[in-house]
């Protein structure tokens, strides 16, 4: 998509992906004292010192994929999400899932890609790790990696829409975003081709 490809379009796009998934990372901590969360691999012993947001924008200067891999990893990781509701997504996965992520929908849209190697050091984790996280991550998804034209657009609408109105007076940013409200948190909707069919998931 052309408009991605804008200087000035995805660094706002990578600061509110951050923001939502830190808003989801933490509303997810709260409820694990509530609900039992399984662990996975994609779990760290202890939370990282590196914020999502700097982690995040540390994968789009250092990964070189094209822009539209971060809206594709953003579809994945909601994908993600839904499958497994029991493995929301908190402070103490969200780092190796957004890697993985991003590394998966690369490969998967990008004609050349860097290995895993690479991508581990970008991750700050071994490359035996960055493996072990791909496989179980293409398990996760049940390999469904696939993106409509309609499920890019309908995420990437949605980013779009809300970075601008992060912009906007608070009392209006207020009124449109209602995320973090649920137990099992998701991040956006649902795609037209889910099982769960016109289902919103950010309610």
């Amino acid at each position: 998509m052309a408009e991605l490809e804008n200087p000035n379009v995805m660094p706002n796009l990578i600061t509110f992906l951050s923001s939502l998934l830190q808003k989801v990372a933490e509303s997810n901590d709260v409820n694990r004292r509530f609900k039992a969360q399984k662990v996975s691999v994609f779990h760290g012993l202890s939370r990282p010192t590196i914020s999502i947001q700097n982690y995040l924008y540390r994968i789009y200067k250092y990964a070189n994929c094209s822009p539209c891999c971060f809206i594709v990893a953003y579809v994945y990781l909601d994908r993600f999400a839904q499958r497994h509701p029991s493995l929301p997504i908190n402070s103490f996965n969200v780092h190796r899932l957004l890697i993985t992520s991003v590394m998966v929908a690369a490969k998967f849209m990008d004609d050349m890609y860097y290995n895993n190697a690479y991508y581990a050091k970008v991750g700050g984790i071994s490359t035996t790790e960055m493996n072990f996280l791909e496989v179980d991550f293409l398990f996760g998804l049940g390999f469904q990696l696939n993106v409509t034209p309609n499920t890019f657009n309908t995420y990437y609408s949605y980013l779009k829409r809300e970075t601008m109105l992060q912009q906007c007076p608070p009392s209006i940013v207020e009124s449109s975003l209602s995320l973090g409200r649920s137990l099992n948190l998701h991040l956006c909707f649902n795609e037209e081709d889910s099982i769960h069919q016109n289902q919103q998931l950010a309610v």
